[in-house]
């Protein structure tokens, strides 16, 4: 075990040490009680298998009518897609983009069509992702393949204030994991959770820290630790995805409504760290229990509610949540509008305008998960 990592382990022990021990009776005089201290700590865990279904129905469609809608891409030891199952009034096609190797189902509708609709099922396994930071391994991925993950990417730049940030934050580390936990912390210390942000958020890192407005949503948030990441030379990349069910902790922010997913798009990351190979993280999580988890805004990590998540998101991830993708500026088969910074909502366009992802009652989508 590395001497960091054991110096992380004890901090973890003693804070669970610390969880253990009664909360004292506040005085009868006490205005308010002491949070109690919650728990959040994924596990080795059995499968979970969702069907998760996209229903789409354009309103108005004009001309040509077209929708793209994300596939469950990832397949690892800790997602697997299972089946495709869609049905529409329009030629439905499963395809694939060229660079990241996105598959969607790309639906197109003949002009004059009155109601176009397409409804898709995708049946994925999902299971908790925990990191053993006691247990080193060699790593399987090639030099070519990690040195694409570092590169950067119209809304990830690796130049400039970027690097410039992610050097000043890893001053003094030295091993991938420090760096990583310096770059990790930092983020949670500097951005914060912005609730009017639309959507996920745009990640557009560089004008957020040149701009030094560090709200954001998932998609700003961790973009910025995988942009950091890039900048120092850590392989490190996006995960695009949705929340599916309640966490099995209780945090209400942490888990997604199966019978309406509206608004439970969430990005992950994920870095590549010598002897660990690829490890999860998610400081926007954290921010995100800071800002919402509960009535007040808490500032500091070592909070009651927010210590236990922000431990944890570094190295592991909770099951309920299926990721779609990892593409960065992706252009959409035949589509007449522009690329897209990340493929993680349903995209259509009709008469040559790119309807609003961000705006589901408008645009006229639904997205439920149901456990089988």
């Amino acid at each position: 075990m590395t001497t960091d990592r054991r110096h992380f382990l004890q901090g973890a022990a003693a804070a669970s040490l610390a969880a253990a021990l009664p909360l004292l009776s506040p005085s009868a005089s006490a205005q308010t009680a002491a949070p109690a201290r919650r728990h959040f700590q994924p596990a080795a865990s059995d499968w979970r298998t969702f069907d998760v279904t996209t229903r789409v129905d354009i309103q108005q469609a004009e001309g040509l009518t077209q929708v793209w809608l994300p596939l469950p891409n990832v397949e690892s030891d800790w997602q697997q897609g299972l089946t495709n199952r869609f049905g529409s009034n329009g030629d439905a096609r499963l395809t694939e983009s060229t660079l990241y190797g996105v598959r969607m189902l790309h639906v197109r509708f003949n002009p004059g069509e009155a109601a176009p609709y397409v409804e898709l099922t995708s049946r994925v396994r999902t299971r908790n992702r925990v990191t053993d930071w006691a247990q080193k391994s060699a790593t399987a991925e090639d030099a070519a393949t990690l040195r694409f993950w570092t590169q950067p990417t119209r809304l990830l730049p690796t130049d400039g204030i970027v690097r410039t940030t992610a050097r000043e934050a890893t001053r003094g580390a030295r091993t991938d994991v420090q760096k990583a936990q310096a770059i990790y912390d930092w983020v949670v210390a500097n951005t914060h959770r912005e609730p009017k942000t639309r959507g996920c958020g745009e990640g557009d890192i560089k004008t957020m820290l040149e701009t030094g407005n560090l709200g954001g949503k998932c998609a700003d948030l961790n973009a910025i630790f995988v942009g950091l990441c890039r900048a120092v030379g850590l392989p490190a990349r996006d995960v695009y995805g949705i929340r599916l069910a309640p966490s099995a902790f209780g945090y209400k922010e942490l888990g997604g409504n199966p019978a309406s997913l509206k608004g439970a798009q969430h990005c992950r990351a994920e870095v590549h760290l010598a002897g660990y190979g690829w490890v999860p993280m998610d400081p926007a999580d954290v921010a995100k229990v800071m800002r919402l988890e509960t009535s007040d805004w808490i500032k500091t990590t070592d909070h009651p509610v927010v210590a236990p998540v922000n431990r944890a998101l570094f190295g592991s991830w909770e099951g309920n949540w299926l990721a779609w993708n990892m593409a960065h500026d992706l252009k959409l088969p035949q589509a007449q509008g522009p690329e897209l910074g990340f493929f993680m909502y349903p995209t259509a366009e009709t008469g040559g305008e790119r309807l609003d992802s961000y705006a589901p009652d408008s645009f006229k989508y639904q997205i439920t998960a149901q456990e089988v």
